[in-house]
């Protein structure tokens, strides 16, 4: 079974005063797109760099293939996401952060605020998004057929995606 973190950054959520929209997002987007047997482990954190970056090492602890932050990408003082995820990781790959930004463009003209990174906390790939649900799809649309690819790389588990959504792309091993 594949297990995939899902970190909800919020201060209101993670005291029970806003009701989480990001965290389930992502969960009915990887429904819709991950074929392979996955479980989703769900948290929701403060907009604090240190508990957010200390949540990531424990999912990659976990053996997560993979980490989904929602929320924290902004220009806003709280929001350090970015910070935390850079903290954690041993490898950056700013390709996903780009791509995110330009897809995300086509929709509203806020995109260029957001900060949203990935990158690699051993073997866990590690991805930020932005709270809105509508905007997570779009980000993950834009980004997502090289998610497999970047997972086996890095060491992770084989994940097979629903072709009818897009085509993954993965690696040929030569032997």
């Amino acid at each position: 079974m594949i297990k995939i973190g899902v970190l909800t950054v919020s201060d209101r959520a993670s005291k029970g005063e806003y009701e989480d929209l990001g965290g389930p997002a992502i969960v009915d987007y990887l429904n819709e797109v991950v074929i392979s047997e996955w479980e989703p482990i769900t948290v929701i954190v403060p907009d604090v760099q240190d508990t957010i970056a200390a949540a990531i090492k424990d999912f990659a602890t976990q053996e997560c293939a993979m980490v989904i932050t929602t929320g924290g990408t902004g220009p806003a003082p709280r929001d350090v996401t970015p910070e935390a995820t850079e903290a954690a990781c041993d490898k950056l790959l700013p390709g996903f952060g780009e791509q995110m930004r330009t897809a995300s463009l086509q929709y509203v003209p806020t995109a260029i605020l957001s900060r949203q990174i990935a990158g690699l906390c051993g073997t866990t790939f590690v991805i930020n998004l932005p709270g809105k649900p509508k905007a997570i799809a779009q980000c993950l649309d834009a980004v997502f057929a090289a998610i497999p690819a970047c997972i086996e790389m890095a060491g992770g588990p084989h994940l097979e995606t629903n072709t009818t959504r897009f085509t993954a792309f993965h690696p040929v091993h030569k032997h």
